[in-house]
């Protein structure tokens, strides 16, 4: 709709002012409702190129655009503001659309013809996916969706690290368990990991085995430990929905020299200096607030470079966009890296970074301790056992990413409408129930769905396009959420206040089967990009 509104626009004002094309129309829903539907500014932006009072541009469109059918009313506000109130018959059409388009109602071309790269979850082969890491695998997987639905040719990528210290205390503490359980000394290492899955691992190959890896190194165990773990964290994710397009190697920066290449660069740039046997990157040079250490005194690189050489293969491999969905455990790292990438020659507002903030796991209202080292921590494959896919992925979408998330274990279990997810469900089963009884909505008379309700629900409708828009760009996929159970709410307030099935009007039971078929739809396209089932009943 707004989108018609707007070439409306467009017509008129290169009919009225010849030669203005290079304005760009917006159209806002007022704060105040008595101010209309719809309201555009262009008359401000207008004055400025056609020096003449912004209340009389108004004027002058305000004689053009009412004789388009698509508006009830126009008026004009100080200082210079056009507001629509649309034309019933002009929201009721919408409705064809949605029926029309059916699964492909909300997708468009926006990103026709480009490649984006989206990065998540990211978690290296140390232990089970935790709650932490759901949360980040949720909303880079529905962020995906929704470029697909802009138009966008979209991989998705797991990008992970095999080497290194970590990995090292992690071939240890599996071979310490392995050990251990041959009743042989061997000391666990510092810091080592406690979980459970350690344990698991030592048990199958005491029971593969037997006491014949004795003599094995601690690469063995690390390798062993590695793909035990990765298998794991595979599983998992396809339990949840989830496919990867890519896996990416950290240790192959290495192997072809690409975080020396990123040096060199830089160094050519002036942008790294020695200091203390260890090299740093001049970001003060580039209006950082300090420098930072790139390859450490030891010779060993920090995480900063790699990172760096990585999204220089991104933009290598051709991609125009390029998401990366972080934990905030890097809201520090990433500006570093983005200044880096800028000096290096590529455009670095074609990287969008997503920093999503930590979960915690409420049981009986109280917050469950949780440590991955330790080993007391809640996988996310023991919360999707316990509550259901659908549940974990619209929880961990449902607030702001920059929230930090309370996951109420209790809530998650309601089967009733104080659970969101079950709430918005149940609607799109409850229309589906309706629909199949009732199937005959042929011609219906669209002009009978003028109830206070069904225009707020067709005005709801209608925004699905553009919020669907707005996601590619902002990418803030909490608003899906939230606004699918705006339109459920809805949905079960009119059901409540208005008889969907009248046995005494078959012509307004037709149109309001008709509503409630472009309702379900609309939920149904919704919960596809959540990656959520849509129940025929419940």
């Amino acid at each position: 709709m707004k989108h018609k509104i707007i070439q409306e626009i467009d017509n008129c004002v290169n009919s009225i002012y010849k030669g203005i094309n290079d304005i760009k129309i917006s159209i806002e829903k007022p704060k105040n409702k008595d101010h209309g539907d719809l309201s555009t500014n262009i008359a401000l932006l207008l004055t400025k190129k056609i020096k003449k009072n912004p209340l009389e541009i108004c004027d002058e469109l305000k004689n053009e655009l009412i004789k388009s059918d698509l508006f009830e009313s126009i008026e004009i506000a100080k200082p210079g503001f056009i507001n629509f109130k649309l034309a019933i018959s002009s929201l009721t059409e919408s409705l064809n659309k949605i029926i029309e388009l059916n699964n492909n109602y909300g997708k468009n071309k926006s990103g026709q013809n480009k490649k984006a790269l989206v990065e998540f979850v990211s978690a290296n082969p140390t232990g089970p996916l935790t709650v932490g890491h759901g949360r980040g695998a949720i909303i880079g997987d529905v962020v995906s969706n929704i470029l697909i639905w802009n138009g966008y040719k979209v991989d998705r990528e797991y990008y992970y690290n095999n080497a290194g210290r970590q990995m090292r205390i992690l071939g240890e503490s599996l071979k310490a368990r392995y050990y251990q359980l041959l009743n042989k000394n061997y000391d666990f290492p510092d810091n080592g990991y406690k979980g459970d899955y350690i344990k698991d691992i030592a048990n199958s190959l005491v029971k593969e085995h037997n006491d014949n890896l004795l003599n094995e190194s601690d690469d063995f165990f690390k390798n062993n430990a590695e793909k035990y773990i990765f298998n794991q964290i595979k599983n998992t994710l396809s339990k949840i929905g989830l496919k990867f397009n890519n896996y990416f190697n950290e240790k192959t920066l290495y192997d072809n020299k690409k975080i020396f290449d990123v040096v060199k660069k830089l160094k050519d740039k002036k942008l790294i200096y020695e200091k203390e046997n260890a090299t740093w990157f001049k970001a003060t040079d580039i209006g950082m607030d300090s420098d930072r250490v790139l390859i450490k005194s030891t010779g060993e690189p920090t995480y900063r470079l790699p990172d760096m050489a990585y999204h220089v293969t991104k933009f290598e491999r051709g991609y125009d966009l390029c998401v990366d969905v972080f934990g905030a455990d890097h809201m520090d790292a990433y500006p570093d890296v983005l200044a880096a990438i800028e000096q290096l020659g590529f455009n670095k507002d074609n990287v969008k970074v997503i920093i999503h903030q930590f979960i915690s796991i409420l049981e009986d209202d109280e917050i469950v301790k949780m440590s991955t080292r330790k080993g007391n921590f809640i996988t996310l494959e023991k919360l999707i056992n316990d509550v259901g896919v659908d549940v974990v992925r619209y929880f961990f979408i449902m607030r702001s990413i920059n929230s930090h998330l309370n996951f109420d274990l209790k809530l998650a279990k309601e089967k009733s409408d104080k659970n969101p997810i079950f709430y918005i469900q149940y609607a799109h089963a409850r229309i589906s129930t309706i629909l199949n009884q009732n199937n005959n909505i042929e011609n219906p008379d669209l002009s009978l769905l003028n109830h206070e309700q069904e225009i707020k629900l067709i005005y709801l409708l209608i925004e699905f396009e553009d919020l669907i828009l707005k996601l590619s760009t902002n990418l803030e996929p909490q608003l899906l959420a939230n606004y699918l159970f705006n339109l459920a709410t809805k949905f079960h307030k009119y059901y409540s206040t208005c008889r969907i099935i009248n046995d005494d009007n078959y012509e307004l039971t037709k149109s309001r089967l008709y509503l409630i078929k472009a309702i379900k739809i609309t939920l149904s396209n919704g919960l596809d990009i959540l990656g959520i089932s849509s129940p025929e009943r419940m």
